[in-house]
């Protein structure tokens, strides 16, 4: 064969080779990836690996992303690639039973109805084409889930939202909560009357209320919501040990001074029915309740002031708080995503036993100097100012919300109590029956626990957190509550999925710059902002009056005197400087800042042909030294 005919022969078969090589390895390491990213931001959390591997039927995931639109927006771009690299790993996991479509709605299209048909948010953009990104997720009953639009800045709990939307659809009906509560506006299915939140429950799972005088709870409870509960018998206190040991979901909403009160107090009802407590639980859990309300100048929400202030317009009422995001956990996923605050009406601070194993952590906390007040006066209607005149600050933040997770045990560890059976014979009989129905007493968690407990039952009240005309929510009162439901009723393996670390990472040089000028400037900045404002108010009433002498046919200015004409002059030219001097300051600010974003822009611009330059340098030497003379 001749020796062009044979290289050519080898090479097509080195070509087919390599071809056959590329489509066998594609097909035998489809679901392998190496994750280098120093969060592990790509590889999947054992909660979501546990939902795919268990999934009992296939559910179809469709990626609606309008690329055309997309592309005018780089961080939009990004994160449309992040997601479909995400769902690409979950289809890797679960294999078969996620079935993964992508749809790019182009406008007036029929994936543009289908996208607009599942309920997907439509974002106008400035080139006209209405942006979509967002997932639907069916499955094979045809029930129909989506996340309507997948914001960059919610990346921290992708994985969680993605994995839960799964995990609803394979399991479509929806969770049950059971209520156990003496507040007339949480009582009831949801469907009529009630609190806003109730009903806003009742959109999302089914709810059982619990009776008062209950002996058993249902066995079939998905989270049990415990909201100022009326006084529990030992039995009924013993029935909520095992259940939280069984199932471990809880929320409870416990009060030193509920004003909306109708009942009784959890474990006390000497307290004029107007405290709940954790009772025989403190111990066990290693939290309790401070006997006092708790005041808060620090996130104090203003509210429309009474004729006892002495004054129109609105103060700032310190029993009632308003903690926003700075006083809120951004790790758990139950406060991360938060955007307003959380109005709480004379709540009580829970105090953690440092010497009590169980794992706790604070969700919501007050500013660093709170006060207590006696809850006997913190739940009549105290005005601001004598709130304030009983206001003694403390030397630490407490604690208004908090998550009790892990292994528990029993609050009673002599075994199950004695059960009251009612007097009438009839009713004592059913619950002779319903007792009798009661699993064996366990000592220790048969599931880890998941426990939110907050020190506030009055922030359930439409009054706290919702527009009585209008019906909208102006705090995340409700929010709170059904995200913590949602947390709680989603499993284990939804438990597990914390939120995860964003790929986009914080500069943090830049930021730390940031904040020494802020230290430098910050006080310099607000004298001459006031300064500012003081002179313009000043030199708008002298205008406005010289603007009347015109009106009234006089002579503008005239009509000032001389120090007030002198004064306006001087207002002027003190505005004027007034104004650089903060342009100033705003430069000063930028100065280190923008001295580093030079400094790297000369760095990646000239290091590269520099590090050239001199490479050919010395190859030249090189070969110079090598030359024969």
């Amino acid at each position: 064969m001749k020796t062009s005919s044979f290289a050519l022969a080898a090479s097509i078969l080195a070509c087919l080779i390599f071809l056959a090589g590329n489509f066998l390895v594609q097909q035998s390491l489809r679901g392998a990836r190496a994750d280098f990213t120093g969060n592990g931001l790509y590889t999947l959390a054992d909660g979501t690996r546990s939902t795919l591997e268990t999934l009992s039927e296939p559910v179809e995931i469709t990626f609606v992303y309008s690329r055309r639109a997309g592309q005018d927006y780089p961080a939009i771009r990004a994160y449309a690639v992040r997601v479909r690299e995400m769902l690409e790993a979950y289809r890797s996991v679960a294999g078969r039973d996620i079935i993964l479509r992508e749809l790019d709605p182009a406008p007036f299209s029929s994936e543009e109805d289908e996208a607009l048909a599942a309920g997907l948010t439509k974002v106008e953009t400035s080139n006209g084409d209405p942006l979509y990104l967002g997932v639907i997720g069916r499955n094979s009953i045809d029930d129909e889930l989506t996340l309507p639009f997948l914001a960059p800045e919610r990346e921290a709990t992708l994985e969680y939202d993605l994995t839960r939307l799964i995990a609803r659809l394979d399991r479509p009906e929806p969770p049950k909560v059971g209520i156990l509560t003496t507040l007339q506006g949480m009582q009831g299915d949801g469907v009529d009357g009630g609190y806003t939140v109730l009903r806003e429950i009742a959109r999302s799972f089914e709810i059982t209320q619990i009776p008062k005088d209950f002996v058993a709870l249902p066995d079939d409870l998905d989270v049990l919501f415990i909201i100022h509960p009326p006084a529990l018998s030992d039995h009924q206190a013993w029935e909520i040990d095992q259940y939280i040991l069984r199932h471990g979901r809880a929320l409870i909403l416990v009060d030193p001074a509920a004003k909306t009160s109708q009942g009784g107090g959890m474990f006390n009802t000497s307290d004029r029915m107007i405290r709940s407590d954790l009772g025989v639980f403190s111990a066990a859990w290693g939290v309790t309740l401070s006997q006092d309300a708790i005041a808060d100048t620090e996130s104090a929400l203003a509210i429309q002031a009474d004729a006892s202030e002495g004054r129109a317009g609105v103060v700032r009422h310190p029993l009632f708080l308003s903690p926003g995001r700075s006083l809120m956990s951004q790790v758990n996923l139950i406060t991360a995503d938060l955007g307003r605050t959380i109005n709480l009406g004379a709540p009580g601070a829970l105090v953690f036993d440092e010497a009590n194993p169980v794992r706790r952590e604070a969700l919501i906390w007050t500013g660093p100097a709170p006060s207590t007040i006696p809850a006997e006066r913190a739940v009549r209607d105290l005005s601001a100012s004598d709130a304030l005149a009983l206001y003694e600050p403390g030397d630490q933040r407490a604690t208004l919300a908090a998550r009790i997770s892990g292994p528990l045990v029993s609050a009673f560890p002599e075994g199950e109590p004695v059960v009251d059976y009612p007097d009438d014979p009839v009713l004592a009989e059913i619950a002779r029956a319903e007792a009798e129905k009661a699993l064996p007493h366990v000592a220790t968690s048969e599931t880890d626990a998941e426990i939110i407990i907050l020190s506030d039952a009055d922030m359930v009240d439409d009054g706290l957190y919702v527009n009585l005309d209008t019906g909208v929510a102006f705090a995340d009162n409700g929010t709170f509550i059904l995200n913590a439901l949602d947390v709680l009723s989603g499993g284990a393996d939804l438990l597990s999925l914390r939120a995860r670390a964003p790929s986009l990472r914080p500069m943090k040089r830049v930021e730390k710059m940031r904040d020494d000028a802020q230290s430098r400037f910050f006080d310099e900045q607000a004298m001459l902002e006031q300064r500012l404002s003081e002179s313009q108010l000043r030199l708008d009433e002298l205008q406005t009056r010289a603007a009347a002498g015109r009106e009234f046919g006089a002579g503008g200015e005239s009509e000032l005197s001389d120090e007030e004409l002198a004064e306006l002059a001087a207002l002027r030219q003190d505005i004027v400087t007034t104004r650089e001097a903060l342009r100033q300051i705003e430069r000063d600010f930028r100065r280190d800042i923008d001295g580093l974003e030079t400094s790297l822009r000369a760095l990646t611009i000239l290091l590269g042909p520099a590090l050239l330059a001199l490479l050919a340098l010395f190859v030249w030497w090189r070969r110079r030294g090598r030359a024969p003379s």
